[in-house]
C-alpha cells in the first residue's frame, strides 16, 4: 500500500448496516497496512478549525519571555509550553525546530493561568475543539472496536476519563541552516491509541511504509489525519500498527514559512490495563506483557524530554 486512504466517515453514523459495515473494513485495513488514514465528512466545521489555528498563531506570536511562563512546570506534565528544540522526538537527532503547546482536559478550566496571561486553554473555540475531537475520537473508536469484533464501546469506555492532550504546533520559517540532521519533528511514533491531526497547507508530514520508503501525508483539502499509536499497536499484537513518521525541512519556498497543525493525541485511562486482545491472538502468542496505559505514556514521556 503506497498511497494513505481517504474514507467517507458519514456512513458510519448515517448509512445502512452494510454501508456502516464498508467503513469499518476500510479503517481495519488503514490501521493494518499503514496505520495511517484521511477521514472527510467528520462534522468538525471548518469555522471551529480555524479558530483554533489562528488562535496557536496568536499565541506563538508571543515573545518568548511570556511564552515560558506558561511552560512546563512538572517535568512530565505534559501540559503547557514547550520551547523550541527542547523535545527530540528522535533521540539521535538534535533538538525539533518547533514550538509547541500542550492542553489537557483540566488545563481547559484552571483559573491560574490567567492570572498569568491568557492562555490558549481559556479560549472557548479551544474548549469547543477539545470536545468535537473527543467525540469523533470516540466515533473512530467504535468503528477499531468492531473491526476488531469488540464490543462497539470497548475503546470508548476505556477512554472515558479523557486524558487526551490537545497539541498546539508551530514550525517556524527558517532563516539560518539547521544543524546536521536536524528537522522539524523527527522520526517517532505516537503514544496513545489513535491521533486526529489538523495541518495547514504547509507540507512536510512523511509517513513510513511497511516497506521502509518514506511517502508524503500532504495536506488534503477537507480531510483530517487518523493514525493509530503504541498503545492500539500493544492492545492489537500488532494487527494494527504504530507507524513512524516525521515532519521534513521543505525544499521549496514553503522554507520561509511557518507550519501551524493541531494534534489531538488520545490516550486510554491512566488505569487501563493494555493486554493483548483474545482477537488478536490467533496467529501469535502476545508480544508484550501487560501494562498500565499511564505507565507506558510516563516511560515515553522521560525518553523524549
Amino acid at each position: 500500500m503506497l498511497e494513505i486512504p481517504v474514507i467517507d466517515l458519514s456512513a458510519f453514523t448515517t448509512g445502512k448496516a452494510t454501508a456502516k459495515q464498508t467503513i469499518v473494513q476500510q479503517i481495519y485495513q488503514a490501521c493494518y497496512e499503514i496505520g495511517f488514514m484521511y477521514l472527510k465528512n467528520t462534522n468538525i466545521s471548518h469555522n471551529l478549525i480555524n479558530q483554533v489555528l489562528k488562535q496557536s498563531k496568536d499565541f506563538f506570536d508571543l515573545p518568548l519571555t511570556l511564552k515560558q511562563q506558561l511552560a512546563w512546570t512538572d517535568e512530565f506534565s505534559n501540559q503547557g509550553y514547550v520551547g523550541f528544540e527542547r523535545e527530540r522526538l528522535n533521540p539521535n537527532n538534535p533538538g525539533d525546530l518547533k514550538e509547541a503547546f500542550n492542553i489537557g482536559k483540566q488545563k481547559l478550566t484552571d483559573i491560574a493561568l490567567t492570572d498569568k496571561l491568557s492562555s490558549p486553554a481559556k479560549n472557548p473555540h479551544i474548549l469547543n475543539f477539545y470536545q468535537a475531537c473527543t467525540e469523533l475520537a470516540n466515533k473512530v473508536l467504535q468503528a477499531i472496536a468492531l473491526a476488531l469484533e469488540l464490543p462497539e464501546d470497548f475503546f470508548a469506555t476505556n477512554h472515558n476519563q479523557q486524558n487526551h492532550t490537545l497539541r498546539l504546533l508551530h514550525y517556524p520559517s527558517l532563516s539560518q541552516p539547521p544543524k546536521l540532521q536536524q528537522v522539524r519533528a523527527g522520526e517517532h511514533s505516537d503514544y496513545g491509541s489513535i491521533t486526529l491531526l489538523f495541518q495547514d497547507e504547509v507540507g512536510g508530514l512523511e509517513v513510513r511504509t511497511a516497506s521502509g520508503k518514506w511517502i508524503a501525508a500532504a495536506p488534503i483539502p477537507d480531510t483530517i489525519v487518523v493514525n493509530t499509536g503504541d498503545l492500539m499497536e500493544r492492545w492489537t499484537n500488532h494487527v494494527f500498527c504504530s507507524t513512524k513518521h516525521r515532519v521534513m525541512i521543505p525544499n521549496d519556498d514553503t522554507l520561509n514559512q511557518s507550519r501551524y497543525s493541531v494534534a489531538f493525541f488520545c490516550h486510554p485511562n491512566d488505569d487501563t490495563e493494555i493486554v493483548c486482545l483474545e482477537s488478536c491472538q490467533r496467529d501469535k502468542s502476545p508480544i508484550y506483557p501487560p501494562i498500565l496505559a499511564g505507565e507506558y505514556l510516563l516511560s515515553r514521556l522521560q525518553a523524549t524530554y
